[in-house]
């Protein structure tokens, strides 16, 4: 009984050896699942930004005009007898668009026919008369007070002759008003007095309908004269002979249903002051408006391109990300640590950005893969190099 009890505490004894062993064992096959290989950094793709010169732009609200833009008057007295367009058509110059009655005109115009007629004969008795009496005067068959009176006769004949084809003139004038005609290329709009209504009465200009040319067309828009400065710089014309510099400043603007600034044309006109109560200029480019889709007064995005270009760094517009600070790009350095830079960027060329300030031209930004990059850790970064994008006039 006694080694029954011995075998017993033995066995007890080795139960808790065993039982020690496995739970070491469990523990280190616990800790061996849970310690996990490092992971590898992540991968990114950076490249050099791209250096390519750029021309400066500057953009502008503005709203397009008329090149000429005439309202047509009724400039002699009668009734309108008929009009020759429809309303909103194209017309051309020379064109005619309304009648007023003309027997009154025609019939002064015969009258003021016959006066010269008049005159001219009554010139003509005059000089025969003249010439005379001067010869008898030199046969002593006449006095120098006959002579002295035709004299008279004949330079006042010649001065009502004159006095008619005047008259003449006149009345070919006014009946030339009896036809209003376009005084250029463009789009006319509604009849504004109907046939059959008395016009320019009482020497009142009736007005009749208005013209526009727009082709070209104008585009006004204003800038703070530092701007004006940027714009014209290197170019010795003052602001208010820019239309007569040697050098074509390029315009171009965009209405509010289009991408970009697809029309091209140039600035032609700056003020010659300040406006003191606005601080601006007011500046004027032409546009070419052949299909005449481009109506006056419509508003525009105008853009205004430097004259002279200087050297940048571009970078993708996915590279750059913003915060609370500002904008920023992030930049593997050469222990292939993620850095944040605080860049200033300014216009959009293609899909790229001009970055003013923050990056150098060895700089490797982060093109791809910017999601898995933290500041301060290490990434693998696959070198490329981005393909300069092409710039077109327009900075589109």
């Amino acid at each position: 009984m006694f080694g029954h009890r011995l075998y017993a505490a033995g066995g007890g004894a080795l139960g808790l050896m065993a039982l020690a062993v496995l739970a070491a064992a469990m523990a280190a096959g616990c800790h061996s699942e849970t310690a996990v290989a490092p992971s590898a950094p992540p991968a990114v793709t950076v490249a050099h930004p791209v250096a390519q010169p750029v021309a400066d732009y500057l953009d502008f609200t503005g709203n397009t005009a008329a090149i000429n833009s005439v309202t047509l008057v009724a400039r002699v007295e009668g009734y309108l007898e008929k009009v020759h367009f429809t309303d909103g058509a194209l017309v051309r110059k020379g064109q005619l668009l309304f009648t007023i009655q003309q027997d009154q005109y025609k019939a002064q115009l015969q009258q003021a026919q016959a006066n010269v007629a008049a005159q001219k004969a009554a010139l003509w008795h005059a000089n025969v008369e003249f010439a005379r009496y001067s010869h008898l005067l030199k046969q002593d068959a006449a006095t120098q007070t006959e002579v002295d009176q035709w004299h008279y006769k004949r330079d006042a004949a010649a001065a009502d002759l004159l006095a008619a084809q005047a008259q003449l003139e006149l009345a070919k004038l006014n009946l030339s008003y009896t036809t209003v005609r376009a005084p250029f290329d463009g789009r006319i709009g509604r009849h504004l007095v109907d046939p059959g209504n008395l016009v320019g009465a009482l020497g009142k200009q009736t007005p009749l309908a208005e013209i526009n040319q727009i082709n070209p067309i104008y585009v006004y828009f204003t800038i703070n004269e530092r701007d004006l400065l940027r714009i014209i710089h290197r170019t010795k014309a003052t602001p208010g002979q820019l239309e007569t510099s040697t050098q074509t400043i390029p315009v171009y603007f965009g209405l509010s249903n289009e991408e970009g600034f697809p029309h091209e044309g140039r600035l032609d006109f700056a003020s010659i002051s300040v406006n003191p109560t606005t601080g601006t200029l007011q500046l004027r480019g032409i546009f070419p408006n052949p299909d005449l889709t481009i109506l006056p007064g419509l508003f525009v995005r105008v853009r205004v391109k430097a004259l002279q270009k200087r050297p940048a760094l571009l970078v993708p517009g996915d590279a750059i990300n913003f915060d609370q600070q500002g904008e920023y790009v992030l930049a593997v350095n050469d222990k292939n640590v993620v850095e944040r830079k605080t860049v200033k960027t300014s216009f959009q060329i293609g899909d790229m950005i001009v970055a003013e300030s923050g990056l150098k031209p060895d700089d490797w930004v982060i093109v791809e893969g910017s999601l898995q990059a933290i500041p301060g850790r290490q990434v693998s970064p696959q070198r490329s190099a981005l393909k300069p994008p092409a710039q077109s006039d327009s900075g589109k």
